[in-house]
Order: C-alpha cells, then sequence, then structure tokens
C-alpha cells in the first residue's frame, strides 16, 4: 500500500498531537535525501504527592523523500551524520534552529505534510516558515518556506529542464500541482451532484474512484466500493441510481472516519506483509490466508512494515559503486579467460610442429633446392602427410623453424594454463564479493567489502565510497559474523564476506569444527561450532542447508555442500580471501533454508 492521502491523514494527526508546542532541539541530514530532526518535549507528570514533575525527552522524526520509498515516521535510532554538513541542511539549521512547532496540517488530503513553526530572525523578531515534505514517490521532496509562502531552498532543486509543471527553486512561489485535475474529497462531502457526475463517466468502477479523487489509493477505493456492496461491478456502466446513493454514503462514511483513524494493521498473506492500513479493510476479512496485526499508532506501524525495506533501499543505493566495480571486473576477467582459452586452444598444435621438425630431419636429406613442400610418411598415422616449408631456406632451416614454434607455443600453453587458473580464481572471487554485497545489512558490512576490494587492487580506498565523504566513526563500525542456533542447540557462524570467511575458518573454528560450504559455487564459509561434541545429524543438514542459503544457489530447489572437519581445510599461499582447498570431504544435497534456526544477536 502506497503513502495515501488516508495514512498520511493519519500520520498527520498523530504529528500535531505529539509534537505541537515542541521545540526543535538538532537538526542532521544523513543522506542525501533524508533529514532526521531531533524534538525536545517537556511535560508535566502528577506524582504520587499531588505535585507535579516536569519530565523532559527528546523524539526523533525521519523525513525521508527517497524516491523508491519515501517515509515519515518517529525513530529509536539515529544514523550517523557526514562530516560536512550539505547547504539545505544549513538553511535548515538557521531557520528552524530551536524553532517552534506551531501546528503540523494536512492540505486536502494531499500527499503532503504541512509543519510550521515559528522562530527568533537575526533581528530579534519573531518570523513564521512552513516545511512542506511531499511524499510522492519520484517526485518527493522537502521544501522550506516563507511567510509567504516564498521557497527558502529545498533538499532537491527542480528547474524547468526538469519539470515544465512546477520550478522547485528558492525565490520561487510554493503551489501544489493539480496536473491530473483530482478533486478535492472534502468538497464531494456536501456535493453529491459532483460525485454522480465523475462516477459516471464510462471506466472502470476501481479507477474511476482513485484516479479522479484526490488521496485515495486503489485500495482505499475498493475499501469503498467493498462497503457500499459493489464489489461484483467492474465499471460505471453498471451502476444504477441506487448502486450510486450506496457508493456515494460509503465514500462520506469513509471521508468521516479521517477525524478518528485508530486502527492501525499489518495485513499478513501466509506470514508475508502484504499491505498496511489506518482503516480497517474488511475487503481481506473474508479471505482465507489473511490474518492481521494491530499497532497503537501509525509510527509503530510504518517502521514495522517499513524498516527492512527501507534498510534494502539505502543498502542498495550505498552498494551501487561497489557493485558496479566488481562487475566491470567480473566482466573483463571472463572475456579475459575466453582469450587465455583461444589461445590454450592455439597452442595445441603445437605437437604437429614438433612432427614436422622431426620428419624434415628423417627425409629432408633428398629435398631439392626451393621445394615448397615434403611428402613424407608420418610414423604416427602410416599415411603420407604434405609438410609446408619456406622455399627459401635449407631443411635443416626449415626443421630447426618447426623446433622453435613448438618451444614457443609448449611455453605459451605452460604460461597460458597458469593464467587461466589465475583467471578463474579472480573470476571466483568477484563471483562471491557480488554475493556478500548483496548479502551486506548495513554500513560496516560494506565497509569490509571495500577494504577486501582495496586490497585486491581492483580500485583505490578513496574510490569505492558512494559518499565523498565518510564519518570517521562510520569506517570504525566493525563488522560481525552472523551467528544462530540450530534448532537442538548448535552454534552456526557465517561468513558475511571473504575476511570473515578467513577469520571463521582460520581464527575461529577449532580443528574439531565442522566446516560447510557450497559446492563449486560462491558463498558463505558456515561454521558449526561442536565444543567437541559430536553434532547431531540434524545440526549437520540444518548447517548444510545454512550454507546453501548463503550462496549463490540460494534460489535453487536443492543444493549440493561440501563439508568436512575444519583441520582438513587448507589455505595456499597468496591466495585469494576466502579461498580455500580440501582433497577429502562429505558432501549432501539439501534446499537452502534458514527457517529452523534461531538468529543469536551478540
Amino acid at each position: 500500500m502506497a503513502f495515501d492521502g488516508t495514512t498520511i491523514c493519519a500520520l498527520t494527526n498523530e504529528l500535531n498531537t505529539a509534537l505541537t508546542g515542541s521545540h526543535i532541539a538538532k537538526i542532521s541530514q544523513p543522506e542525501k535525501d533524508e533529514i532526521n530532526i531531533s524534538i525536545k518535549q517537556s511535560r508535566q507528570v502528577l506524582q504520587a504527592d499531588n505535585t507535579y514533575k516536569t519530565v523532559r525527552s527528546n523524539l526523533n522524526l525521519v523525513l525521508s523523500v527517497n524516491p523508491s520509498l519515501p517515509l515519515v515516521y518517529f525513530s529509536d535510532t539515529k544514523k550517523p551524520a557526514p562530516l560536512e554538513a550539505p547547504t539545505f541542511l544549513m538553511v535548515l539549521r538557521k531557520h528552524l534552529g530551536n524553532a517552534l512547532i506551531n501546528e503540523i496540517t494536512q492540505p486536502g488530503l494531499e500527499r503532503i505534510i504541512k509543519f510550521s513553526f515559528s522562530h527568533l530572525n537575526e533581528m530579534g523578531d519573531i518570523k513564521n516558515v512552513y516545511m512542506y515534505v511531499e511524499l510522492m514517490g519520484k517526485h518527493s521532496n522537502i521544501i522550506l518556506c516563507d511567510e509567504e509562502d516564498v521557497i527558502i531552498d529545498s533538499i532537491k532543486r527542480v528547474n524547468g529542464l526538469i519539470s515544465s509543471v512546477r520550478e522547485v527553486l528558492p525565490g520561487r512561489k510554493y503551489f501544489i500541482p493539480n496536473t491530473l485535475e483530482k478533486l478535492d474529497p472534502f468538497s464531494l462531502i456536501n456535493d453529491k451532484a459532483s460525485f454522480e457526475s465523475l462516477i459516471k463517466k464510462p471506466n472502470d468502477l476501481q479507477k474511476a474512484l482513485y484516479t479522479s479523487i484526490t488521496g485515495l489509493s486503489p485500495i482505499i477505493a475498493n475499501e469503498i466500493i467493498y462497503n457500499a456492496g459493489l464489489f461484483n461491478v467492474n465499471s460505471t456502466a453498471e451502476l444504477s441510481e441506487s448502486d450510486i446513493s450506496r457508493l456515494y454514503d460509503a465514500f462520506n462514511s469513509h471521508m468521516t472516519s479521517l477525524k478518528d483513524l485508530h486502527e492501525f494493521e499489518i495485513i499478513y498473506k501466509k506470514d508475508k506483509p502484504k499491505d498496511f492500513t489506518c482503516v480497517h479493510l474488511r475487503q481481506y476479512d473474508s479471505i482465507p490466508d489473511f490474518t492481521t496485526k494491530k499497532f497503537e499508532n501509525v509510527s509503530s506501524m510504518i517502521v514495522d512494515f517499513y524498516s527492512e525495506k527501507e534498510k534494502y533501499f539505502r543498502i542498495r543505493e550505498k552498494s551501487s559503486v561497489l557493485r558496479h566495480l566488481t562487475t566491470t571486473a567480473l566482466e573483463k576477467n571472463i572475456k579475459k579467460k575466453d582469450i587465455q582459452f583461444n589461445q590454450l586452444k592455439a597452442a595445441e598444435k603445437k605437437d604437429k610442429y614438433k612432427k614436422y621438425g622431426e620428419l624434415l630431419n628423417i627425409y629432408g636429406y633428398n629435398l631439392k633446392p626451393g621445394a615448397k613442400e615434403l611428402i613424407c610418411n608420418d610414423y604416427e598415422t602410416g599415411e603420407d602427410i604434405s609438410i609446408p616449408l619456406d622455399s627459401t631456406k635449407t631443411p635443416q632451416e626449415n626443421a630447426q623453424h618447426f623446433f622453435e614454434r613448438y618451444s614457443k607455443l609448449k611455453r605459451t600453453e605452460e604460461a597460458v594454463s597458469e593464467l587461466i587458473k589465475e583467471t578463474e580464481a579472480n573470476i571466483t572471487h568477484l563471483e562471491s564479493v557480488l554475493e556478500f554485497i548483496d548479502m551486506a545489512e548495513n554500513e560496516a558490512d560494506l565497509n569490509q567489502i571495500r577494504q577486501e576490494l582495496s586490497q585486491s587492487g581492483y580500485a583505490k580506498a578513496q574510490n569505492l565510497n558512494s559518499d565523498k565523504k565518510i564519518n570517521k566513526k562510520k569506517q570504525l563500525e566493525k563488522s560481525k559474523p552472523m551467528h544462530f542456533k540450530t534448532s537442538d542447540g548448535f552454534d552456526l557462524y557465517v561468513g558475511k564476506n571473504n575476511f570473515q570467511n578467513d577469520y571463521l575458518t582460520f581464527k575461529f573454528a577449532s580443528n574439531s569444527d565442522w566446516w560447510f560450504h557450497a559446492k563449486k559455487a560462491a558463498g558463505s564459509h558456515v561454521i558449526l561450532h561442536t565444543f567437541g561434541q559430536e553434532p547431531s545429524d540434524t545440526a549437520f543438514e540444518e548447517a548444510a542447508a545454512c550454507a546453501a542459503y548463503f550462496s549463490k544457489l540460494k534460489n535453487t530447489s536443492k543444493a549440493e555442500i561440501d563439508y568436512i572437519q575444519k583441520k582438513h581445510v587448507k589455505k595456499p599461499n597468496a591466495s585469494n580471501p576466502g579461498f580455500v582447498v580440501y582433497y577429502t570431504n562429505y558432501s549432501m544435497t539439501v534446499t537452502p533454508d534458514i527457517s529452523k534456526l534461531i538468529e543469536v544477536d551478540d
């Protein structure tokens, strides 16, 4: 479900109740499209002796206008800020430093939250400023305006080349574009005639609602239709006058409910979150496999629904430089391998030239000067063979030429064979790096991958950061291997990159521990920690399933896993991070799965 007008209405009501009368304590911009505002609050609490005590607290409000996932919510965690403050952050600090929050509203049912502030300017006069947070997909923006609604600045500047509808630049007048010519839903509450006119236009019934009325998403439009008892009607052409009246009553009922939104639910389909809602969606009540989870407020619902998704988008964005670099290096090595194989194939002709030289030494004595070929009996096949000659050279010189070609190709074959091994090792290494980029969950995970690529010579460390300036605190963050317990209590440790793989296998694991890895596929080293005990069959199976899940074979139905005691795993000198060899092992075929494992938060 999108951040539609109904959700933003509920969120605006919550923000207005929680924040009106509070002051801004601190503003930061941890991402290029995200603002974090720390808000200081104080409230009077009645004590047992009937006296009041002032309790002070801080709330952290996140305003994200990421094009893929625009969000506004309260957060308990604070992201580290960049060393150098961006321009828009400096503007916000100038105009909103210690500002009083007067009111938080929603224009109509638009996907916009309007913050009204008052602050003291340089002359000590009280001035009003407004901040519009527009949650409109790729058009999302945070715009700061003065009391005349003239734009002071925005987190994303939009000029005439980007948009012909509205420029978002300092000095321009702020307005809300109505490009789709939708109707204000509040104006329709007492205007049944206008509602009927838009419904009577030939169209899909659900589409007629959400494309004609501001703030209605497809799912809310469908809920209105369901509540009107018209869920079997597809087209507006099928509606009777009584149908339209029932639809109008259901619409009015929904608009009335916006004054007191209190049913915050996430809807699950077979344990997977499908939608969230600020009104109870009756359309799902009778459908099998659908369940709901209730929340006390809209912010906690949004955090629960979007936290994993928001983290995924952020990490994908931050890892784009690493992903591009690794993919490019991988493609180059694959092309290099193709060239080397062609060179190796050409070197296979070496034995032919050796035979030519030997036959010339045997039969070349009776050649006439200037001969262009020698026809003689091939001692291997017993058939005649034609050997091309350089007519300007003697038979002995021709033989020497063939022996030299044989020697050169033999050296080439030996050298190229070694180069192919090196290239294949690089391909395996880069494929594993791509897998670990996909597994990265935070900045610390990416930092270790950056370090690995830098040490492997693929790029300089300063060229691997998506942000030009990285907070030193971020650089010091350490990524830890994942830790799970099997269903019968054995510990499993999983590397999230090749440095961690090496650490787990050669520093952390004891000789009696068991080592698991996907067969001939990039992936994590998985250590089954035994503490000297004999692991159960269940532990072996779940460890193998874990190794399959954290590998390139994750999306296959079956995966073959090699496993062996750690003492039999060796690391060749000067090999790539994460590369190991072993000569005897067990194997089992499993389904990639970690559902039976219990994650341990170390």
